[in-house]
């Protein structure tokens, strides 16, 4: 499936190369919530998904309006948004992201699958996103080194996103400072909190931790806890939720 969305993707970028050709970089980027110190919070702090759907599961709340979601995201003791900006596999746009972000004082995560610098320049605007997701597993080391760079520039933080020892060893030699452990496997889309637990270990102290998928219920949030991880990446149980607001204060244990 990765590789799917990223032959897509690498299509639907050839055309954004030619809008940006001959692009720089801010000589002074545009002042940008502080996504890494949300998530420094003392205690697990939670990154509310706004998502309409994904490949895994097909819809989940098509017609969900994003400036609505972030704001009940934010009233529930959301820590940082993240929002889905690709079009194609998980019905999203940079408009989502745009609408949900003004409409809270949150800092916001592009997640869309960024492989090439134009797509840092599409998101270098003064409402864009805060911090970038970047996938390990589609990117060389020295790309996503650059690229990581490249977002530092725009002012930009850079959430780089693992699945297992490969991914965490190149994400750490390009020297993110923000891992993201998937708990989803991208070749079978199993999900397994035992990813995190496997890999929190190898994360160098100073390194902000981040789980990603596989979280319903305040058990797991207590073993992610438990684990070590800075921040939960929330999305399906959120967006599939009668009550958003509810189903996150069961997540913190705030009911």
């Amino acid at each position: 499936m990765l590789q799917r969305i990223l032959e897509h993707k690498r299509a639907e970028i050839s055309g954004l190369q030619r809008r940006h050709r001959g692009w720089q970089p801010p000589a002074k980027p545009p002042p940008r919530r502080d996504f890494a110190a949300a998530l420094r919070a003392p205690g697990l702090s939670l990154i509310a998904e706004f998502k309409r759907r994904s490949p895994s599961r097909g819809d989940i709340s098509r017609n969900a309006r994003p400036a609505d979601t972030a704001r009940a995201y934010q009233a529930a003791g959301a820590a940082a948004l993240s929002v889905l900006t690709d079009g194609e596999f998980f019905g999203g746009s940079l408009d989502d992201l745009r609408a949900a972000r003004g409409a809270t004082g949150l800092p916001a995560l592009r997640k869309d699958f960024i492989i090439d610098p134009c797509q840092v320049a599409e998101s270098a605007g003064v409402d864009g996103p805060d911090c970038l997701l970047l996938i390990a597993a589609a990117l060389e080391t020295e790309a996503l080194r650059d690229l990581i760079a490249l977002a530092a520039r725009c002012g930009q933080a850079a959430l780089v996103e693992t699945h297992d020892e490969d991914d965490l060893a190149r994400a750490l030699a390009a020297g993110a400072d923000i891992i993201g452990i998937n708990n989803r496997d991208l070749r079978t889309f199993e999900v397994t909190l035992d990813t995190t637990v496997r890999l929190r270990p190898r994360v160098p102290a100073g390194r902000l931790v981040v789980a990603e998928s596989g979280v319903h219920t305040r058990d797991d949030m207590l073993r992610l806890r438990d684990a070590g991880v800075d921040a939960v990446l929330v999305g399906e149980a959120l967006m599939a939720a009668e009550s958003p607001e509810v189903k996150m204060a069961e997540l913190l244990g705030t009911t």
